[in-house]
């Protein structure tokens, strides 16, 4: 099992990027995956979208432990203008 600072095997994405890149320079219409390719690109995405819906929820938590704060504002009344 992994960890939120584990690095991930992004070579599933970037051999589908490839992919897509050559079947564009080629002009080809369609690309094509083996099942297996299949599934390594959907675990990977998955993976990669889990630790950044992770991040966020650690990013949203941080910001708002704080949100009892409570923010003293004084007023002069304007009398310096």
């Amino acid at each position: 099992m992994s960890t939120q600072n584990d690095p991930i095997n992004t070579v599933a994405i970037q051999q589908f990027i490839s992919q897509v890149k050559t079947a564009d320079a080629g002009r080809s219409r369609e690309v094509k995956l083996d099942i297996q390719q299949a599934k390594n690109l959907a675990f990977t995405l998955g993976i990669v979208m889990t630790r950044l819906n992770g991040n966020l929820e650690e990013i949203l938590a941080k910001k708002y432990s704080g949100a009892d704060e409570v923010v003293q504002i004084n007023m002069d009344g304007g009398n310096s203008w």
